[in-house]
């Protein structure tokens, strides 16, 4: 298990759990981002993530990405 921030651009991952404090992990939950569920990061920019959640698009900040683990 790591970090999302250690991902490879363009490969398909499983999320194994979410963290942070229980506003921060309602919020990440909230956009999609749930234990069990499919991500892939396309690209990073300016410190951002954008990833591709449940057919979306999403941009979250390198903060944020550290607190999912796949």
């Amino acid at each position: 298990m790591m970090p999302l921030l250690f991902a490879q651009p363009d490969e398909d991952n499983i999320i194994k759990r979410v963290g942070g404090s229980p506003e921060m992990k309602k919020h990440l939950e909230d956009l999609g981002f749930v234990a069990g569920g499919k991500i892939k990061i396309i690209s990073e920019t300016g410190g951002n993530i954008i990833a591709v959640v449940k057919d979306t698009r999403i941009a979250i900040s390198r903060e944020m990405a550290g607190k999912i683990f796949i």
